[in-house]
């Protein structure tokens, strides 16, 4: 006779939340289906913050996405993401458009 529990389907792994939960010594028992929602809700927010940060990198021209894209990000959606102020504040800031990374009109050694 097939099992009547349900399987979820989650792209993070679901145990591995539910032992990051229970390293709190303030939680108790987990119901199964909440590391799950959690699960779902991480996949949610970092599919809102890559597109955010892609547009910022197809913004500038850019072929790769940066720490400072995300940096960018974080700015410019200050009311969404503000807890991760602190995480980007040793993000170095984007250089603008044609600016030189050394600020001095020359190019740094080559190597």
């Amino acid at each position: 006779m097939p099992s009547k529990k349900k399987k979820y389907n989650a792209r993070f792994p679901p145990a591995r939340i539910k032992k990051i939960m229970q390293t709190d010594e303030e939680i108790g028992k987990v119901a199964a289906a909440v590391p799950v929602i959690i699960s779902r809700a991480l996949e949610l927010f970092l599919e809102s913050l890559l597109r955010k940060a892609c547009h910022v990198t197809q913004s500038r021209n850019a072929k790769t996405m940066t720490t400072s894209h995300l940096k960018q990000c974080n700015e410019l959606e200050l009311q969404q993401f503000d807890f991760l102020k602190d995480l980007v504040a040793a993000v170095p800031d984007m250089q603008g458009d044609g600016d030189d990374p050394h600020g001095d009109g020359e190019r740094g050694p080559r190597r």
